[in-house]
């Protein structure tokens, strides 16, 4: 009997303690192991947002799981013009748009500028028309494709259509607004913000809009200083009535992908992995050398949206290589192994890297990206970042469309200066697009010994300028030197995956050629991406071949 009491006090014992270290575990992620204090104690002090658990998959993407491969042409080099050479590159783990941008996604962008920022007011008149897609990229001298002029961008019939007539700068203008509108929607469902805040602005109720780096810097400052009553219920009274990044609910940056990234994501090597290896390489974002179904199911159907021939963009009628002349709907193609649709054919896809024939893996082999422009937030006389309140900045691009750079109520930012990089070793100035190809400390000049400072510079592109006149009318002047020996400079722009107007050739991801920047064609659209915090993988490895028990 007394051993049976003893058995009894024992166990009951280890499941007190099994409870109390429980409650202890359970607690130790309020209390700081630096010194002991609490975290997140509702008397003050340090808030952290300590039951984080992983980044959640934004709106619209798809999780790429990061890498090593082989970025650049791993086929023959038929053109050879050594564009792309293989490099051996490694990509962290970032999300991707399963489809391009379409007209829908992108019509909501336009018709939030045109509520917000309406044209008829002449203050904002650039704003929307600056977003507007290039229509007439449909025309050709001696083709007839006024249907698409009028129709492709808003008739719902091309709806999930991939958006064209984007230039690169509009496409990073939608990335921005694109991040703004998430990070407001996960404000409201974590209680930062009230349900109807962002109707109020589309309304007109809020002279003012949201911006999510001026939210983290200087929160007071957004929908045009009224946030205070556009708090959330669940906020309201608690000692975090903003959040912070410390907080974890405000999404990184939509943005345009890098090339590695893209070239990384359209290949989804992932599909022909072995343990820790790749079987063979691919040629196209799917297995195999063909451009046709070789299974039984769809056997022959083409695997993509590109010109097969000369006049044959879509095949006979009645029995269609692939069901479209021009572009097609989304999804009408399989996935690749990431989840990504039409990542070869239906549009080009513009990418964030400036254009260089070579990439410079001495230098960097680790998320390689040409384009890098370092700036700082602006910081007014109060030592409060600077608010563009009440101002709008645009860009005059060289063809005459004007852009706005910055809207009403984003942070005002500035170049890196020599105080900022002095006696840095990894970057030294603000501007680095031509790095060791194109800057005076690297390159050797086409007119070296030239005085004049216009000339030092490695490509003797195109100079067109825009100017405007004393009556305020832009002057548009085009180069016409029939000296040019180069259309490479730092706005040109990389863009990839081949198209409906491409042959397969183009199609291979590791293709690449190049625009630029301010120009729109009615084969190139684009998606977004979003780089991953945290973790590379979204789950735990687990151990192969293990033997079940």
């Amino acid at each position: 009997m007394k051993k049976h009491l003893i058995k009894v006090v024992l166990s009951c014992a280890v499941v007190m303690g099994s409870f109390s270290s429980c409650k202890n575990s359970s607690s130790s992620k309020n209390v700081s192991r630096a010194t002991g204090w609490k975290i997140n104690a509702k008397e003050g002090g340090f808030q952290y947002n300590s039951d984080f658990k992983e980044q959640e998959t934004p709106p619209g993407t798809v999780f790429v799981e990061g890498g090593t491969f082989t970025k650049g042409k791993v086929q023959d080099d038929i053109m050879h013009d050594w564009n792309n050479t293989p490099t051996q590159q490694h990509v962290q783990s970032f999300y991707m748009d399963e489809t391009e941008v379409t007209n829908v996604m992108y019509l909501e962008y336009l018709d939030y500028l045109k509520e917000v920022y309406p044209p008829d007011n002449p203050n904002y008149a650039n704003i929307y028309k600056g977003a507007l897609p290039d229509t007439l990229v449909w025309r050709n001298r001696l083709g007839f494709n006024e249907t698409m002029t009028n129709n492709y961008l808003r008739h719902p019939a091309y709806a999930e259509y991939p958006v064209v007539g984007v230039n690169w700068v509009q496409a990073t203008q939608y990335a921005e607004w694109r991040t703004d509108r998430v990070n407001e929607v996960m404000l409201e469902r974590e209680g930062y913000l009230a349900e109807d805040a962002k109707y109020k602005v589309l309304n007109g109720d809020i002279d003012g809009t949201f911006s999510t780096e001026a939210y983290l810097n200087n929160p007071e400052s957004v929908y045009g200083g009224e946030i205070d009553s556009l708090q959330g219920k669940q906020k309201r009274d608690s000692i975090n009535s903003f959040a912070k990044r410390s907080s974890g609910v405000i999404m990184p940056a939509y943005r345009l992908p890098t090339e590695t990234e893209w070239e990384y994501a359209a290949q989804a090597l992932v599909g022909t992995r072995e343990y820790n290896n790749y079987r063979g390489r691919k040629k196209y974002p799917w297995e195999g050398d063909y451009t046709r179904n070789g299974q039984r199911v769809g056997r022959g159907d083409q695997l993509a949206n590109f010109k097969q021939g000369k006049g044959d963009y879509g095949g006979i009628a009645g029995w269609s290589d692939d069901g479209a002349d021009i572009t097609g709907e989304v999804k009408s193609y399989k996935p690749n192994d990431f989840g990504l649709y039409d990542m070869a054919g239906n549009v080009n896809e513009w990418v964030a890297d400036v254009y260089r024939p070579i990439v410079d893996d001495e230098i960097s082999d680790f998320n390689y990206y040409r384009g890098n422009v370092f700036m700082k937030k602006a910081i007014g006389e109060d030592g409060k970042v600077e608010i563009l309140e009440d101002k709008i900045v645009y860009d005059t691009l060289p063809n005459g469309k004007i852009v706005a750079i910055n809207l009403p109520g984003e942070i005002k930012e500035v170049p890196v200066t020599e105080q900022e990089t002095y006696l840095r070793t990894n970057f030294d100035k603000s501007d680095n697009r031509g790095f060791r190809d194109g800057d005076p400390g690297s390159s050797r000049f086409f007119s070296r010994f030239s005085d004049e400072d216009d000339n030092q510079k490695m490509y003797d592109s195109p100079e067109h300028s825009v100017e405007r006149n004393e009556e305020g009318d832009l002057v548009r002047q085009y180069d016409e030197s029939n000296y040019r020996t180069s259309l490479i400079n730092n706005e040109v722009r990389v863009y990839k995956g081949g198209s409906w107007r491409d042959r397969a050739y183009w199609l291979d991801p590791a293709q690449r050629r190049y625009l630029p920047q301010y120009m729109a064609t009615d084969d190139i659209g684009f998606r977004c991406a979003m780089s991953r915090v945290g973790s590379k993988s979204r789950s735990k490895k687990t151990v192969r071949h293990k033997k079940a028990r």
